[in-house]
């Protein structure tokens, strides 16, 4: 009896988080007169919102652009974020202390305060309103070094030293023992990297005008904020349409993200 009114508690906290992302779906396919409703049931729903936001604005450019440039930066970031974990965890030289604590200090830093800095860079490296200026900035991460570190140094030392008198290189042992063995720590940061960069609207709103290079939140920011979107449900349409992808990747890799983030504990 305590488990079943246990799993009842949890199902019904569970449904409290999740009714409102079911209300927002069933809005999108209800008309406009329903939306004052909280019930997620009606008997009149339509494509014709979804529809609405096709028509309207190129979303399909946009969805492109989101996905070449969330992929291009989480590729580099778990190239490059290993990279620096590795020599973090396994290499010993001067001053590898002091780095790591600098990479947590930029940790702490907002990233309003270095927009004008990035912003100032760009203009001077001709690179506003191309696909640099989005990719380029986000190809390190902090946060995917200190995963990346802490995981790292969990792994058995032994498989190493063994690849090491094999003659691997620190690259090879990387790429080709570390990495295979590393899949919930590749996916946690990936999983992250990926709808933090996604997600992202303020770094695009400033460096792009182009239409054709927007990203899928910027076209949906200016599309609902514009005055383009008047109805609500047009607005929540195109809102699903910019959290689908997220939810769609979360839902396929989360046994490894979970599996990470309690192997590792981000724990020194």
């Amino acid at each position: 009896m305590k488990k079943v009114l246990f799993y009842i508690v949890l199902s019904l906290v569970a449904l409290s988080f999740i009714y409102p992302f079911i209300w927002m779906v069933s809005a999108t396919l209800r008309p406009e007169s329903e939306l004052s409703n909280l019930s997620p049931i009606s008997r009149n729903f339509s494509t014709s919102n979804y529809r609405s936001v096709l028509e309207k604005i190129p979303i399909g450019r946009a969805f492109l652009n989101s996905l070449f440039v969330s992929c291009s930066i989480t590729l580099s970031v778990l190239v490059f974020a290993s990279m620096i974990g590795y020599a973090l965890a396994r290499l010993k030289f001067i001053g590898r202390e002091l780095i790591f604590m600098v990479i947590l200090f930029t940790m702490m830093i907002p990233f309003q305060i270095t927009l004008i800095p990035l912003y100032v860079l760009m203009v001077k490296f001709g690179w506003t309103d191309t696909y640099q200026a989005l990719i380029v900035p986000g190809m390190i991460s902090a946060f995917g070094i200190l995963l990346f570190t802490q995981y790292f140094k969990a792994f058995p030392q032994s498989i190493i030293d063994a690849a090491r008198m094999d003659g691997c290189s620190d690259l090879g042992i990387l790429f080709r023992i570390v990495w295979p063995n590393s899949i919930p720590a590749l996916v946690t940061v990936g999983i992250i990297t990926f709808m933090n960069t996604w997600n992202d609207i303020l770094w695009p709103l400033v460096v792009i005008r182009k239409q054709s290079i927007m990203t899928m939140p910027q076209m949906v920011t200016l599309f609902a904020v514009g005055g383009q979107a008047p109805q609500v449900g047009v607005q929540l349409a195109s809102a699903t349409m910019l959290a689908a992808p997220i939810v769609i990747v979360y839902s396929i890799f989360q046994r490894y993200f979970i599996a990470s983030m309690a192997r590792t504990g981000l724990k020194g």
